[in-house]
């Protein structure tokens, strides 16, 4: 059993952060396994050396331990241009030109990643493709290569429970997602993430239930690839008073600053509910 927790260092590490590390370390352990730590920073224009300093302090100050060496993502890019490469010659994926401001003119919904992508560049093929453009996977030609149809076992609610995937979910929810990104050529997390996780044998994904509704795009991911499709461990969001998720994304206050406080591991534990 493999399973891992890996941070985005964009931002410094938050008490939602704590909770799901320390998840991930607990059902490793509890599951006879291993857990690993990967930095997932593709994401050129905000990731921050310092809070990668922060990701390792952190964890070490929560008592976690995990192998090294660390994959970093973006030690690794041609792996995922080879990915690319794969789906381009399989006719899977297309250039995209459209800004946000042209999808969401052109009538876009909200869904599960964004703005459901309406289609306008679909007709493009790769052979059109322009310097600075995004690459988008055409998500019903995806679903045309699946037979048998598409499912995953989930656990996050106790009993381990088979969840079979609607198709048009897939395509009414999320569209044509991006898997290149446009301008910056950094691979998307769909893409990055899924490989990284066949490529380290990861048997079980543990994260926060805010991510569920991107697992039916990871598994379809994991069978146009050829990939084994993992156990899916979603828990629970660490939320306020109110209700609110505690997250980074709501600059709820960074683990950094707790201890820098003197605020102790068993008060962080306290604050989040965790029960070990």
């Amino acid at each position: 059993m493999i399973t891992r927790f890996a941070p985005s260092p964009t931002g410094p590490l938050h008490l939602g952060h704590a909770y799901s590390a320390l998840t991930v370390w607990k059902i490793a352990r509890d599951l006879g396994g291993t857990a690993l730590l990967r930095i997932e920073d593709t994401d050129s224009t905000r990731v921050r050396p310092e809070h990668e300093v922060n990701i390792y302090q952190d964890l070490a100050w929560l008592g976690l331990r995990w192998p090294v060496p660390v994959r970093r993502q973006s030690d690794h890019m041609g792996t995922y241009d080879a990915v690319l490469t794969r789906l381009a010659n399989e006719g899977l994926i297309y250039p995209c030109s459209c800004t946000r401001r042209q999808i969401s003119e052109a009538g876009a919904v909200p869904g599960a990643d964004g703005l459901v992508y309406p289609g306008t560049c679909r007709h493009r093929d790769m052979g059109d493709a322009a310097p600075g453009d995004g690459l988008r996977l055409n998500i019903g030609k995806a679903l045309a290569r699946v037979t048998g149809g598409l499912s995953f076992c989930e656990t996050g609610s106790g009993a381990a429970q088979t969840v079979e995937i609607e198709q048009d979910l897939l395509v009414n929810k999320l569209g044509d997602p991006i898997l290149r990104r446009k301008d910056t050529g950094d691979p998307a997390y769909h893409l990055a993430c899924v490989h990284d996780d066949a490529l380290q044998e990861i048997t079980h994904v543990v994260r926060g239930t805010d991510l569920a509704d991107l697992t039916p795009l990871h598994v379809l991911l994991q069978r146009v690839l050829g990939y084994a499709t993992p156990v899916y461990h979603h828990h629970p969001l660490v939320t306020d008073d109110s209700g609110k998720r505690l997250a980074k994304i709501d600059k709820s206050k960074a683990l950094s600053k707790y201890r820098a406080e003197g605020v102790t591991v068993d008060e962080i534990k306290q604050m989040i509910g965790w029960v070990d």
